[in-house]
């Protein structure tokens, strides 16, 4: 873990060096300072002469000035420092993510990387800049303010010693439970989180069935966790400052009445005992600082933990050694394949969605796949593109297996528009170049006409130039399906998977979409996975699949004289009592 988060230092590491460098310059101009006002009071004050006071006066603005310049650039270094060091981990935990496999991703909840990238890495960041500033200021005053306590007087450095003992005793105390308490604030922070992105993600759906009080409710109780916490964490905290206090004030009372005796006796000159009230204060101080610091790393190591996870990830799908870029065509062949979803990132208890699936796809056909809610169908077609892997057997495209090829080649040759149709903020132009960042006007008309699109953009005051809000909010479903599909064409694929990607289709803009696919695109493999029988009954073939195995796949005749549930799912949708859109409509 130290390792992994060292490495993110990068570009920094000077600034990181020179900050420990101007700190401890700072620290040494603020020891001496007090040692000066003892000369100053003994040999200038007390001894009546004013050269003596103006020569230590002098020598004390010129170290107070030059504490003034280190300070300053010891806190420009760390501020360069600890920001760079952040803005590393975001950008080493982000580009991390983006080479997750859907399995990875699914180890790690949305919210939970969110704080990790949020939260986390500024306890990270202001545990940094600790380290380099006040784990080197304090522990070096510490010492040094020590030290010369032992050169004035060894006999009252003995009250320091003692009062050093205490403190760090009751310090360790409040520490060790605060560092407890600290460590479930983080769990709690990602069920907040969760809370605030759930609730925001589905609003919608949310007042649609009045559910403002309930989701308020469930807020109320993530924050009333976390507030908790942090009370009794920060409650713990604020002893800190009572039980120095007491120290302090008993310090202070045990250095007049000692330090007086040594006055009278002239063993202790006046200057020597104001130095030593400076310094006392000086070494409570960095104890208290040290403290805080401890309190800190405490705090901050279990996001570090959570952090360099995210970093050290090793992702489950990565290129071969040796890929393959060219892939010979678009026929697709599944043999004895089994897949498991994994539960938990910690448990490897499994889900099974596939069981012994084989079939044959020959380069350009058109195949349906159908069946019942949690039979396989996504993942099914999530193989073929590599976003999972099998547990057993072997998925080939163009006559390869699948985890031969370069992930860019075989993902650019198999072009999914999944369930989830998610537009980004931008214009719709902007929108579909994710398909083919070179587009040109012209081929985003093309595929949008073949998506059935291009009718109501060119209905929009602004055509493909119009504003996508973010996750598409102005546009209806239909239209968003419509639009990923275009994008997905604009990449040329050799395969085309389309998951359930219609369904918000009004049945006749279903079929001319189907209807363009067969006479512009023939060359093109196209698999489309659909609720309505309507969306793949003019299929070349159709897989039937029921529980994660293949109950059927033939066309669309055969199916109905031979297969049952290819038979109840027709009779249902045919009926009165079937659930299909009789007169369409944009959903």
């Amino acid at each position: 873990m130290i390792k992994t988060l060292t490495k993110q230092i990068g570009q920094f590491k000077a600034a990181s060096l020179m900050t420990p460098l101007w700190t401890a310059l700072e620290v040494v101009m603020d020891v001496l300072i007090p040692y000066v006002t003892a000369s100053l009071i003994d040999k200038g004050i007390n001894a009546g002469s004013m050269e003596n006071v103006y020569f230590y006066g002098a020598v004390m603005i010129g170290m107070a000035f030059l504490s003034l310049a280190f300070g300053i650039m010891a806190g420009r270094s760390v501020a360069y420092a600890a920001s760079g060091f952040a803005a590393n981990l975001r950008k080493a935990m982000y580009r991390n993510i983006q080479r997750f496999a859907f399995s990875d991703i699914d180890k790690y909840s949305t919210a939970g990387l969110v704080t990790r990238m949020t939260t986390d890495v500024q306890n990270l960041q202001n545990a940094y800049q600790q380290i380099l500033r006040v784990t080197v200021r304090a522990p070096f005053r510490l010492v040094l303010s020590v030290v010369m306590c032992l050169v004035i007087d060894a006999r009252l450095s003995l009250i320091f010693l003692v009062a050093m003992a205490i403190l760090g005793v009751s310090l360790y105390q409040i520490i060790s439970r605060v560092a407890r308490l600290f460590q479930q604030v983080f769990v709690k922070y990602d069920h907040l989180n969760q809370s605030v992105q759930e609730n925001v993600q589905a609003i919608r759906v949310v007042k649609a069935f009045v559910r403002e009080a309930y989701e308020n409710q469930k807020f109320s109780q993530a924050a009333e966790g976390l507030y908790k916490l942090y009370v009794r964490a920060e409650s713990l905290m604020a002893l800190n400052h009572p039980v120095m206090n007491l120290v302090v004030y008993g310090c202070i009372m045990a250095l007049s009445w000692w330090g007086a005796q040594f006055i009278v006796g002239g063993t202790l000159t006046t200057g020597e005992l104001t130095s030593l009230f400076t310094y006392v204060m000086s070494i409570l101080q960095a104890l208290m600082m040290l403290s805080m610091i401890f309190v800190m790393l405490t705090q901050s190591a279990a996001s570090a933990q959570r952090v360099s996870e995210v970093i050290e990830e090793n992702p489950d799908i990565v290129n071969p050694d040796h890929p393959v870029y060219d892939i010979a065509d678009g026929s697709v062949e599944f043999l004895g394949v089994r897949f498991d979803y994994k539960t938990t990132s910690q448990q490897q208890h499994r889900r099974s969605a596939l069981f012994n699936v084989s079939f044959r796809i020959e380069s350009g056909q058109t195949i349906g796949v159908i069946g019942g809610t949690g039979s396989g169908k996504s993942t099914l077609v999530s193989l073929i593109s590599r976003l999972y892997d099998t547990n057993q057997g072997e998925v080939l495209v163009g006559g390869r297996n699948v985890r031969e090829y370069d992930l860019t080649a075989l993902r650019n040759a198999v072009s999914v528009v999944l369930q989830q149709n998610i537009l980004f903020s931008g214009t719709i132009l902007e929108n579909l170049r994710w398909g083919n960042s070179n587009a040109t006007l012209d081929d985003c008309r093309w595929a949008c006409r073949l998506a059935q699109a291009d009718e109501f953009i060119s209905q929009m005051t602004y055509g493909y130039d119009t504003h996508i809000e973010q996750g598409g909010t102005n546009v209806s479903g239909g239209q968003k399906q419509r639009l990923c599909i275009a994008r997905a064409l604009l990449k040329r694929p050799q395969i085309l998977v389309l998951d359930d990607s219609t369904s918000a289709c009004d049945t006749q803009t279903d079929a001319r979409i189907q209807r363009a696919f067969r006479e512009e695109l023939p060359e093109m493999t196209k698999i489309i996975i659909a609720q309505r029988i309507s969306s793949v009954q003019h299929c070349d073939r159709i897989l039937v699949l029921q529980g994660g195995a293949v109950t059927g796949f033939d066309t669309h005749e055969n199916l109905l004289r031979t297969n049952q549930l290819y038979q109840e799912i027709y009779e249902i949708q045919t009926s009165d009592r079937g659930d299909f859109d009789r007169k369409g409509g944009d959903a």
